[in-house]
């Protein structure tokens, strides 16, 4: 009959079995003892849980070591009891407070004094009473975001906005000026590194995430770095062509629009849109031109375009895939 607190017993190897020996064992018996090949005997499931726990611990190297060191003493693990103090455990019922690790170490090794407590240090990282009682894992702070509503030009041109970092440091709210940089994207995020929430165990702080909220402008649209302006033209204009002023982020500047632009018409204003991120250039600023026809006309208007019209022999819709027509038969 193995004794029920050896592992090697519970197998049934030597205390110099080699991993390959103890691994065949643990499958043997793991298979003879498990649950559904023995549904009704108890003791079955109590012996296969013994064969886990013991291959566990003998199956791996650093864990065995220390068995073989310390016995079940050595493969204990730490928890905290009702009364919040930091215990020890092993072998299912046995316990003792981190303080008094050392000393049961230094025992267990036979008298040997420092010897023990170097083979102790080994085995839970060094720095006896008190590393023990420092056993928790600095643990990082979580990341705090927080929406930020700017207007167009902040975003085109960059800005620097003041901010409420609130998080859990304290109730007050801690105000801090953030440089928004240029030609930033609606969703943008932007990282304040260790502003966020505090870490627990000396771990570090998390970010404070930035989320930019464009608010649309009254007639600039953005396509990436470039910016869009729809500009409304006349029918004798789009004809005989013209030159218009047009906004732009950098000031009003002269387009000039050649005769013949047909409504929809895209013109392009090189390095008139906003900065691309990580670069020397910049975007285009893209006019759209609309023709816009006049809802009411005087008679001599009418009249000239009358005329306009018997003279004009063009079949604008002539190509179009419903015409029915070519451009040749034109």
């Amino acid at each position: 009959m193995p004794k029920k607190d050896d592992f090697y017993d519970i197998l049934g190897v030597s205390r110099s079995a080699t991993a390959e020996e103890i691994k065949r064992a643990y499958r043997k018996l793991a298979k003879k003892y498990h649950p559904d090949r023995n549904p009704n005997d108890p003791s079955a499931d109590r012996r296969f849980k013994e064969v886990q726990e013991s291959y566990a611990v003998l199956g791996d190297a650093e864990k065995r070591a220390q068995y073989d060191q310390y016995g079940r003493a050595g493969v204990g693990q730490f928890s905290t009891n009702p009364r919040g103090q930091r215990v020890y455990e092993w072998g299912g019922q046995s316990k003792i407070n981190v303080e008094d690790l050392n000393d049961l170490f230094s025992a267990i090794g036979r008298g040997e004094g420092s010897h023990g407590a170097s083979v102790f240090d080994q085995v839970f990282g060094g720095g006896g009473r008190n590393r023990a009682s420092a056993a928790p894992t600095p643990q990082r702070g979580n990341d705090v975001e927080k929406s930020i509503s700017l207007s167009f030009e902040q975003a085109v041109h960059g800005a620097v906005v003041t901010v409420e970092l609130r998080t859990r440091r304290g109730k007050q709210a801690d105000k801090l000026e953030v440089k928004i940089p240029q030609g930033v994207k609606d969703g943008q995020k932007i990282r304040l590194a260790g502003k966020g929430n505090p870490g627990s165990h000396g771990g570090a702080a998390g970010d404070f995430l930035l989320v930019c909220s464009i608010r649309p402008h009254a007639y600039f649209r953005r396509e990436g770095a470039n910016v869009l302006l729809n500009v409304p033209i006349s029918l004798s204009e789009a004809a005989l062509g013209t030159a218009v002023e047009v906004p732009t982020i950098d000031g009003p500047v002269t387009v000039t629009i050649p005769p013949g632009t047909s409504s929809g018409a895209k013109l392009r204003l090189n390095g008139r849109g906003l900065a691309v991120p990580g670069t020397a250039s910049r975007g285009d600023q893209i006019v759209v031109i609309e023709i816009v026809a006049a809802k009411t006309l005087s008679d001599k208007q009418r009249g000239l375009f009358e005329q306009l019209s018997s003279l004009d022999s063009t079949n604008v819709r002539a190509g179009c895939p419903w015409s029915g027509e070519s451009v040749a038969n034109s």
